[in-house]
């Protein structure tokens, strides 16, 4: 059996994700399930398509609900601590294949509300940075199978 990785979340993060996660379970599941049942008193079910709009709206919500039950199992929550290496939580400015780029090293979910990339602390390159510090270099192997070179320029803790 495999461990699942966890998510590195700030706890203003945790808190939205648990706040949509009670919501969705206690309030979403009774409205979709009060619009499927009004739906349903419309009549033919093969031509209403209204029925099916709600149907498509409560598969989504409810894989939205297991998504977020995985997150806030799953998760380590915590302040970003810098150390001056790259960790989750870390916002880098790097040349990467010869291109410099910005962006935060963690989850989409700390970033909600801002336009920063985010790559997870598990994806290749967030992986080959963790550790590194200004000016260090490194390589990833890219989905395509291509090295591609990697140099940190500037490392700083994650501002909401």
């Amino acid at each position: 059996m495999t461990e699942t990785p966890s998510t590195w979340l700030t706890q203003e993060a945790y808190d939205r994700l648990q706040a949509e996660y009670d919501h969705l379970v206690n309030v979403g599941r009774a409205e979709i399930a009060k619009e499927i049942d009004e739906r349903r008193q419309e009549g033919d079910l093969k031509e209403n398509g209204g029925y099916h709009a709600a149907r498509d709206e409560q598969a989504k919500m409810e894989a939205r609900i297991q998504e977020l039950r995985h997150k806030l199992a799953s998760a380590t929550v915590g302040e970003v601590t810098f150390d001056g290496t790259v960790a989750a939580g870390t916002v880098v400015t790097a040349s990467v294949g010869g291109r410099e780029m910005r962006f935060l090293v963690g989850s989409r979910e700390i970033a909600e509300g801002t336009d920063i990339d985010v790559f997870s602390a598990q994806s290749p390159l967030g992986s080959a940075l963790l550790g590194k510090a200004v000016g260090d270099e490194t390589t990833y192997t890219a989905p395509n199978g291509n090295e591609i070179a990697v140099k940190v320029i500037a490392a700083e803790p994650f501002q909401h």
